[in-house]
């Protein structure tokens, strides 16, 4: 059974982001295990509670198939770090959805790869942290590239899911 790494803030992490896509994964037979930046009971933004029993720096990649990283508004704060970039790099397939694509992006993997991220009119801050990290934006809901999937947000939560089953289903 393949086994899929997911990676969430200990708070505020997107319950969509989360709950959505790991329910994609275990109904396709891939078996889940979450970790978190503090164990206990992880909070989602909308209230979605997660028992952490491993911490992201307890992790051996060599344990999984893939590493997920969910957004909400935690996740820079508490999982942009170099404990963080060292598993990125050491994953086989890598998943990361709203604002979460910038820590793949801060870890050296987007360079010259296309990718999406989270941003409103408001705010486009996230595109050009892409860009300033060597990445090529794409304006889509989720891209593929290579072994690396991105998307841009909660409302394409199950098509972020069912990418990664992809990709982990040719390998």
């Amino acid at each position: 059974m393949k086994k899929i790494l997911f990676v969430i803030a200990y708070n505020n992490f997107k319950d969509e982001e989360y709950f959505i896509p790991k329910e994609v994964f275990e109904n396709n037979g891939f078996s889940v295990a979450t970790a978190s930046n503090a164990k206990g009971i992880a909070l989602g933004v909308s209230g979605g509670e997660v028992e952490i029993h491993q911490l992201i720096s307890e992790v051996n990649m060599n344990d999984f198939d893939a590493l997920v990283f969910a957004g909400g508004s935690g996740c820079l704060g508490n999982l942009d770090n170099d404990i963080s970039y060292n598993l990125i790099n050491k994953a086989k397939i890598i998943g990361a959805i709203c604002i979460s694509p910038i820590i793949l992006a801060k870890a050296g993997i987007l360079k010259n790869k296309r990718a999406t991220v989270w941003s409103s009119n408001m705010d486009k801050s996230p595109i050009k942290t892409l860009s300033e990290n060597g990445a090529i934006f794409e304006d889509k809901d989720v891209v593929v590239d290579g072994n690396i999937i991105t998307a841009n947000g909660p409302d394409v939560a199950e098509e972020f899911g069912v990418e990664v089953v992809s990709l982990l289903t040719k390998k």
